[in-house]
């Protein structure tokens, strides 16, 4: 047993300042992509713009 234990020091005691702006976990992780499953990702959203209908402009 360490000498910590006998003079009162103890972990729990210990006074911890936590930054919530750091982030642990990332929102997404690599495999979650389209890349991470050897895909190539693409975006569908020009072409849709291109095909709008005039009459929403």
């Amino acid at each position: 047993m360490s000498t910590d234990a006998f003079n009162g020091s103890r972990d729990d005691d210990r006074i911890v300042e936590l930054d919530d702006e750091v982030a642990v976990l990332p929102e997404q992780t690599r495999d979650d992509t389209d890349r991470g499953w050897g895909e190539r990702s693409w975006s569908n959203d020009d072409r849709l713009r291109e095909d709008r209908p005039p009459h929403w402009d």
